[in-house]
């Protein structure tokens, strides 16, 4: 019988002060000082999250992740009563990882020592840049000094692993400026950086109206120096985008990418939860009301606040699982691709050869391992591996 793997929870918080032109996230602008509905709110997540139980067996929580939108919009009370009534729920693992998600403009002092308090022990801040026309272009609510001010505050508080969340490729942006984002950011000392390309997404202001952007020459530079940058300070790529110090990768998103499980709770989000199967795990998605007035609403309908759900077909486990688990810098084990995929390794072998030939894989006989090349042109490297 095939083995469960690891479940996460994510919680979903809806509202923002803004909504940024980039963002693609089911997020939803608010205004500066909105009341916003913290009782009702806390009600529906719990209510959802009873609903969901019997899809978890009292399996154990090994990661939370609080998201959005912007989650440090609600209080450290609110947190502290979900995640009280959580534990009543579901058990939690020893060493559990609750990151909340929380923007520099909209946190103040004792707001991080209230969610401290709490039980959140990572934080994710979003920084983007330290740059005023950067920040402006991005839609930003916050200044640089703003984010070393928030970071300095959650030090303060207690937060020993912070991630700071950092874009580049930004509009007007020359490789100095990129780079010097960098340098800001590595000069805080934090625990871990996703460090990522800014891309336009669909059904985004940005896809709409697309900004002017560095040209590919810079691109190619910002990528190569900041790498160096990064790995001469002691942080370790272990995802395309994603740098930690040893012993502090993001364990919840590890999870989602070695295609573990998760319970998704509040306004649009999704989850993902296995059974057994005859040759592999049987895989379900499904997903939340995406918007929050009707997602409250849901409270009191007999339909629920499932939205849809999905099982994933056999053919697609094989794309499904390889979109996750080639982001990794060491891949996965062949023996970890047959047992989530119930494709027999014989199939992969002629695609594995021709990925090697044109140097998008790493030689390696137990490792099903994306080259530096393979990570850079990711999507051709799933459609020689996945394509059937």
């Amino acid at each position: 019988m095939s083995v469960l793997p690891p479940l996460a929870l994510y919680v979903h918080v809806p509202w923002c002060v803004r909504k940024c032109p980039y963002c693609d996230f089911n997020s939803h602008g608010v205004g500066y000082g909105a009341d916003l509905p913290e009782e009702a709110y806390l009600e529906a997540l719990l209510a959802d999250l009873d609903a969901d139980l019997p899809l978890a067996a009292g399996r154990e929580l090994v990661s939370i992740f609080i998201g959005g939108g912007t989650p440090s919009l609600m209080s450290a009370a609110f947190y502290r009563r979900f995640l009280k009534e959580l534990r009543t729920r579901l058990p939690f693992a020893k060493d559990i990882e609750i990151t909340l998600e929380a923007n520099p403009g909209t946190v103040e002092h004792d707001r991080f020592e209230g969610y401290r308090e709490a039980g959140i022990n990572r934080l994710s801040l979003g920084v983007q840049s330290f740059q005023a026309p950067q920040l402006a272009a991005l839609g930003r609510i916050h200044s640089g000094d703003d984010a070393e001010r928030a970071f300095a505050q959650a030090r303060a508080a207690g937060f020993d692993n912070i991630n700071l969340d950092l874009m580049h490729g930004l509009p007007g942006q020359s490789s100095a400026l990129a780079l010097d984002d960098l340098n800001r950011a590595l000069a805080l000392a934090p625990e871990h950086l996703s460090w990522y390309q800014l891309t336009l997404e669909p059904n985004t202001e940005f896809h709409s109206h697309p900004p002017v952007l560095p040209e590919e020459e810079t691109l190619w530079n910002i990528q190569d120096e900041g790498h160096a940058r990064l790995e001469a300070a002691g942080f370790h790529r272990y995802e395309i985008s994603a740098y930690g110090r040893p012993g502090r990768e993001a364990r919840h998103n590890i999870n989602y990418w070695t295609f573990g499980d998760y319970l998704g709770i509040g306004a649009g989000a999704h989850g993902k939860l296995s059974r057994p199967g005859e040759r592999s795990l049987e895989i379900e998605r499904r997903w939340k009301s995406r918007q929050p007035e009707s997602y409250l609403r849901r409270l009191k309908d007999p339909r629920g606040f499932v939205a849809g759900h999905q099982r994933i077909p056999e053919q697609d486990l094989v794309l499904e699982f390889a979109m996750n688990a080639l982001r990794l810098v060491d891949g996965v084990s062949l023996d970890t691709w047959i047992r989530h995929t119930g494709r027999p390794l014989e199939m992969l072998e002629r695609r594995l050869l021709e990925a090697r030939n044109k140097g998008l894989l790493v030689e390696d006989p137990s490792h099903l391992r994306a080259s530096a090349q393979g990570l850079l042109f990711l999507n051709d490297l799933l459609a020689m591996v996945s394509d059937d």
